[in-house]
């Protein structure tokens, strides 16, 4: 019994590192995690996901490359965090240098697991450095309660003391925790602990908005944005059950959403407030993130190589259940 439990393990294991080398064969080169989707793009949040998931599968050649890429070429702001977005484009490469938070958040985590949990050294500082500058700029206090932290989508968005606006699916409680002790930023703690109960205040409305406004009043249609469940919003389960709360009403409520579609063995991965399915998909990741959500066995398939988006999600979803507390 124990050699064959020992033998599937060592089946999975090997499935999930042939899956990790079939992502970076199709989303990686030279160091640079690329969109295909959005006309080659690279965005702070792929070269964040591929820093983390280097780390989860003890890729350190690919770590680095990837690290010394982001480094040169989108660290080009005044402060330690990275510009959003770079083109391919023979004239300039950065057409943004605003920052997106959930890009930083998962590049300053992954270099802190890179010396803290794999022990390679040299990267601790860099974490920390924009784990204090996440504390010091992507953070405001929530218009209902001044006393609490929320975490902004970018230094630069827009805030008030009446009006904030407000990216549920930023919020990963783990990796703010983790940051905010190793960099001795107690606030970064606090806005984990307050984005867990502003999730649990959205799933009180029956909805999971890819963005909303916070305001004195409540929650609020976004001015730059449509009131939608969709994209970003999925990885609301994602990051909750990877932060040990499989539990969260917000896990549930996304689960209720995704299973709302017509088609057979499809998820409703867009809808408006009042119910209306605007997308459904049967891509890999989506479903990866519906089993996660229910707690069960994530599929140890691989990425199928077509879209950046959904992959990322299926290699995410696979370590958060290796690392999460749900029983499966």
């Amino acid at each position: 019994m124990v050699a064959g439990l020992v033998t599937s393990a060592r089946v999975q294991a090997a499935a999930l590192d042939r899956g990790w080398s079939k992502w970076v064969r199709s989303y990686v080169n030279g160091g640079r995690v690329i969109d295909r989707r959005q006309d080659g793009i690279t965005h702070s949040e792929g070269q964040g996901y591929g820093l983390l998931l280097a780390q989860a599968f003890g890729d350190r050649k690919v770590f680095t490359e990837l690290e010394e890429w982001t480094e040169r070429h989108l660290a080009v702001r005044q402060d330690r965090l990275m510009a959003w977005k770079w083109v391919p484009d023979p004239h300039t490469n950065i057409a943004d240098w605003h920052n997106a938070t959930d890009g930083d958040l998962f590049r300053a985590w992954a270099l802190l697991r890179a010396e803290r949990d794999s022990g390679w050294s040299g990267y601790r500082e860099t974490a920390l450095a924009i784990a204090h500058d996440i504390a010091e700029l992507c953070l405001t206090a929530d218009p209902r309660a001044p006393a609490e932290w929320l975490l902004v989508p970018g230094a630069e968005a827009r805030r008030s003391p009446k009006r904030v606006l407000f990216n549920p699916s930023y919020i990963l409680p783990r990796a703010l925790r983790e940051l905010g002790a190793a960099a001795g930023e107690p606030r970064l703690i606090k806005a984990a602990e307050h984005g867990e109960t502003v999730l649990a205040e959205l799933a009180m409305t029956g909805f999971l908005p890819n963005w909303v406004d916070v305001t004195l009043s409540g929650f609020v249609k976004p001015l730059e944005h449509d009131l939608l469940w969709g994209y970003d919003a999925l990885r609301i389960p994602l990051y909750l059950t990877w932060s040990g709360r499989a539990d969260h009403p917000a896990v549930g409520l996304a689960r209720e959403l995704m299973e709302r579609g017509s088609i057979p063995d499809h998820l409703a991965v867009e809808a408006s407030p009042d119910g209306q399915i605007l997308a459904q998909s049967n891509k890999p990741g989506f479903l990866a993130l519906h089993a996660l959500a229910h707690c069960r066995d994530v599929p140890d398939r691989r990425p199928d190589g077509s879209d950046y988006y959904s992959d990322s999600l299926l290699m995410l979803a696979q370590v958060a259940q290796r690392e999460g507390q749900c029983k499966v």
